[in-house]
Order: structure tokens, then sequence, then C-alpha cells
């Protein structure tokens, strides 16, 4: 009988310490995970602010940019499908919500690939999440991407590779973009 005790008690305290082993793990993260931006490849012309207390950035256009704490999600990109669509290791596939980029043999197909390459592929990118619809008809993730601090759905507009779609319901208004 006191064997089977000393058994119990040890297989408690054994799941104690691996519930709070994954509680914790969730919990922590490391400050590189949002302040690593890297600004030497982007393409535009905002301001690079860091704000030690989270609060919004602002461009030099005055339109508010997003902080770390307003993502929803983030992670590396291996690859890009085409102007408006990418992949993110541990997201999954990201259609960039409000716009809409050439598709493949239409004029202006291979320069919104190009940009949307040049400033996501290879980087961490961050990701503001549609509250209102979270997924379009092929199951994408909608999101306004970030590449530092550049929101690219607004850039791929004011460059003239894409197009507004607005497709309510949609917690974005990509009007304001352009």
């Amino acid at each position: 009988m006191k064997f089977k005790n000393i058994s119990r008690i040890s297989l408690i305290i054994c799941m104690t310490m691996i519930c709070i082993v994954i509680a914790v793990s969730g919990c922590v993260t490391s400050d590189s995970d949002f302040t690593d931006f890297n600004y030497s490849n982007q393409d535009s012309n905002t301001a690079n602010q860091t704000m030690e207390n989270g609060s919004t950035l602002q461009n030099s256009s005055n339109n508010a940019l997003k902080t770390s704490e307003h993502y929803e999600a983030s992670g590396y990109c291996p690859y890009v499908v085409d102007g408006d669509t990418l992949d993110v290791e541990g997201v999954g596939r990201i259609r960039f919500v409000g716009v809409n980029t050439p598709e493949r043999g239409e004029p202006g197909y291979q320069e919104a690939k190009d940009y949307v390459k040049r400033m996501c592929l290879g980087k961490t990118v961050y990701l503001d999440i549609d509250d209102e619809k979270h997924h379009d008809k092929y199951g994408r993730v909608l999101a306004v991407v970030y590449a530092g601090n550049v929101n690219i759905n607004q850039e791929l507009l004011k460059r003239g590779y894409a197009e507004v779609m607005y497709i309510p319901p949609s917690e974005f208004n990509p009007y304001s973009w352009t």
C-alpha cells in the first residue's frame, strides 16, 4: 500500500510539471520575435520609428502603422505564390485582404510578384488577420501583411501593382490605403 501511494504521488508531480512546462512555453517569447525587423531591404519611404511603450507608429503620410502587439500572427515566408498570395510557416497560405493583383499571363503579374518577393521572401512577415472573415473560399487566411513596418497590401495599391478588391464583411477598408 505504501508503494502505491508513492507511485501515485510521483505521477501527480510529474503530470503537474508537464502542465506547467506546456503552459509556460506558450507564454515566453524572445524580444527579437517582434523587434528584429530587417529594414535594409525596405522599398518604401516610411519612417522607421520604434516606440518603447508599443504605441501606434506613424509614417510620413500619416497612415497608422501597427506595432508588434497588434499582429495576430507572424512567421517566415518561404514561398511567394503570386502578387497577392504567399505562404507563412506556422500559419499557412495567406491571401492579401482588400487587394487583387494580375493573374499569371496578365500584364503586371510578374511586377507584382517580384515586389512581394523582394519585400517578403526569406523574411519574417507579420499578419493582421481579418477579424470579420478569417478565410476565403479556398481556405487561405485573409490578412494585411507587414514586412517590418510596411503595409504590403497598401504598397501594392500605391505602386499600381494591385487594384482594390473589397469583399464585405471585412474589418479593413482598402479604399483608405489609396
